[in-house]
């Protein structure tokens, strides 16, 4: 990797981390008084963009999947010990689940994708 790219890399990541805690957040929204978790969506579409251009950097597994592997323990670390010992994420909240499989699974399905397309060529 060139050095653009390690600096693009660490770009990458920072933007995990500031993308799970933004999400993890903002994650007990309400609109009015439904609860409007938006944040999953967000993170439905931008961790499999972060997967893929960490993908299009460098041909290595590891380097590929950190986005996803940082996102994910971003989002547990803080959402089970969260500032001042609140638990952002509750076990049996919808919200948790949707959070967690809307990041990610597509983040997983990028990641495979990606890889398979460079394993057969």
């Amino acid at each position: 990797m060139s050095p653009l790219d390690r600096a693009v890399f660490g770009f990458l990541l920072v933007d995990a981390v500031i993308l799970a805690l933004v999400e993890l957040l903002f994650l007990p929204s309400y609109l009015g008084t439904v609860q409007f978790p938006i944040t999953a969506a967000v993170a439905a579409v931008t961790t499999p963009l972060l997967v893929s251009e960490a993908a299009r950097l460098s041909p290595r597994r590891r380097i590929a999947g950190a986005p996803l592997v940082l996102w994910f323990l971003t989002v547990l670390v803080f959402g089970v010990l969260g500032p001042g010992g609140d638990m952002v994420l509750v076990g049996n909240d919808w919200r948790t689940l949707l959070l967690i499989g809307a990041g990610a699974l597509p983040s997983a399905m990028m990641l495979g994708i990606v890889l398979g397309k460079r394993a057969r060529a």
